[in-house]
């Protein structure tokens, strides 16, 4: 016996409304495109991604986002995302595939 059924005995009278499943969408309003550099700071290699217009919030999701999908540390300071170690093609990818323009800036 599942839920549905589990349900359909406690509340018999209650009938089921067709609710339309929700695609997610993120409209990302960008007009110049993200810039993708490669730096090294205090002697370690960053990926630093910069130039978003929207809103911090956004931009912090987005943070949060390319760091789980790529299992490194990182962090948002001053309009930038700073992600550990050099993962710019696969951050390019991800960023083109969520409707970002991108730009590879440096080497």
């Amino acid at each position: 016996m599942d839920l549905s059924d589990q349900l359909k005995n406690l509340f018999p009278d209650h009938e089921e409304s067709a609710v339309p499943e929700q695609e997610e969408s993120n409209v990302w309003l960008q007009d110049d495109p993200l810039l993708c550099k490669f730096e090294k700071r205090k002697g370690k290699v960053n990926t630093v991604i910069a130039g978003y217009s929207g809103a911090t919030s956004d931009f912090k999701i987005l943070a949060k986002e390319l760091k789980t999908m790529l299992g490194v540390g990182g962090s948002f300071k001053k309009d930038e995302i700073i992600i550990q170690g050099d993962y710019r093609d696969r951050i390019m990818e991800f960023l083109k595939d969520k409707g970002f323009k991108v730009k590879r800036v440096g080497g």
